[in-house]
């Protein structure tokens, strides 16, 4: 290792920082979130730095730089661009044995700052020794995506009862697995979702029982996205790292179930037209079956799990069967698919409001109606219209839709096979028979727009 990592306690510790400007002042924020002693040497002054000084958060010493300032100082950051005075403070500190970083210049640090990302009292400190920042950027930002906001909540509660927990259970092998089980268990998703007293509930049970084995798990709907990866929810990939069972659609991408921790177990109950699949109620009855074993499981759906995904039914079952649930909304195929084809929904001059309808029958014969489908100032957007779509353009023609209106035919939106049909309602019969299932229909004036705000995929058919 070029550099050794090591995080320091620096409360109260007197540092000395030379330099008052926009880098001087990010390094200054770190500082004083660490709670240490922030002194200065600077003859200019940016203004968030003199703002701090104003509100006497830091200290000032001086203009110029004396090796007496050096005296109670515990490490020294340099942030200026002066050559000879950052050759001179690399001798000095390294003569009194004192720690020193210069900004872009590793060759005279003794220390550098790594990249943080901070879930106190969680921290995690990255570093390519200043050979590759970018790449760096790139694993941080990776990262940050998988680490909850409130993580550090985790650290804190268990925190307050480490001296609980080494009363009630003698040996460090007791106490190591107590731990596991906790954090493997509903305690941290309680505390995540801000309830606390579940929280202590859970970890008391398995102190004083230690039954934990016999809990019941959780059932997670999380919502994928139309297809895009990067479309997923930060919420959504976080529940997917931690899920030991995923129930996942046809419609949900490859690139979204690469990114499922590799030891979850992964099961299809995807539905397809005209093929054999497993029905709702099996669907259901897996979900519960698995959840009453403990596991964490993942419903995994394309788009968003509550608009004709069947997600109220599946949670409503869990709350049936007194199963903790979860849901993590999605970006609705609608709206991400609309948005990848340069088609606004809605628009001052074409669309005063959107209806979502399905293709497909409702199971209680509901009906649509056609009155208000018809009207001409709505968008309307189906979703698994393409059986339909003779059908659904024939019903609007005949309650007064203009038979020019436009329509669009989305395949396999926001992905990198994404094909667009444009037609319009008494021709759609011609460009339906190019499209594959399961596609997206939009129709209404909006459609005018997608060659002007096209900018993802220009595979216009």
């Amino acid at each position: 290792m070029n550099y050794f990592p090591i995080f320091i306690d620096l409360k109260s510790k007197n540092i000395l920082v030379i330099g008052a400007g926009p880098v001087a002042f990010n390094k200054i924020k770190l500082l004083l979130r660490a709670k240490a002693i922030v002194n200065i040497i600077s003859k200019e002054i940016c203004p968030e730095v003199q703002l701090l000084l104003n509100e006497k958060k830091i200290h000032l010493l001086s203009n110029t730089f004396h090796v007496i300032y050096l005296k109670k100082i515990f490490l020294v950051i340099s942030a200026n661009n002066d050559i000879q005075l950052n050759k001179y403070l690399s001798k000095v500190c390294s003569e009194r044995c004192l720690l020193l970083n210069v900004v872009d210049d590793t060759l005279k640090c003794s220390f550098i700052f790594p990249s943080i990302i901070d879930r106190s009292p969680i921290v995690v400190a990255l570093s390519s020794g200043g050979t590759a920042p970018v790449l760096l950027r790139s694993l941080r930002e990776k990262i940050e995506s998988i680490l909850p906001k409130k993580l550090g909540n985790v650290a804190k509660i268990a925190g307050q009862w480490r001296i609980v927990v080494k009363k009630c259970l003698s040996s460090f092998l007791s106490r190591r697995q107590f731990w596991e089980k906790l954090f493997k268990s509903m305690f941290v998703e309680h505390i995540l979702n801000e309830n606390q007293k579940k929280a202590i509930i859970v970890l008391k049970k398995l102190l004083y029982r230690n039954n934990i084995s016999n809990e019941i798990g959780e059932i997670i709907l999380v919502g994928a996205g139309p297809g895009d990866s990067g479309l997923l929810t930060l919420r959504g990939l976080q529940v997917l790292q931690q899920a030991d069972f995923v129930l996942y659609d046809h419609l949900v991408s490859k690139d979204v179930l690469d990114l499922i921790r590799r030891d979850a177990k992964l099961i299809c109950v995807g539905k397809r037209a005209g093929l054999k699949n497993i029905n709702q109620k099996e669907i259901i009855t897996l979900l519960i079956n698995l959840a009453k074993k403990g596991n964490k499981v993942v419903r995994l759906k394309g788009g968003d799990p509550f608009i004709f995904a069947r997600g109220g039914e599946e949670i409503e079952a869990a709350k049936n069967a007194n199963i903790n649930f979860q849901v993590v909304p999605g970006i609705t195929a609608a709206v991400g698919i609309a948005a990848y084809t340069g088609i606004p929904l809605t628009h001052r001059k074409y669309s005063q409001g959107i209806i979502f309808i399905t293709g497909h029958r409702c199971i209680d014969g509901f009906t649509n109606n056609w009155s208000i489908l018809s009207d001409p100032s709505y968008t309307i957007v189906i979703y698994m219209g393409t059986l339909k779509a003779i059908e659904i353009s024939k019903q609007l023609i005949s309650y007064g839709r203009l038979k020019s209106t436009p329509i669009a035919i989305i395949e396999k939106g926001t992905t990198s096979h994404q094909k667009v049909f444009i037609s319009s309602l008494d021709n759609v019969e011609e460009k339906i028979k190019f499209a594959t299932t399961p596609a997206l229909l939009i129709i209404g004036e909006v459609v005018k727009l997608h060659k002007k705000l096209l900018w993802f995929q220009n595979d216009i058919k």
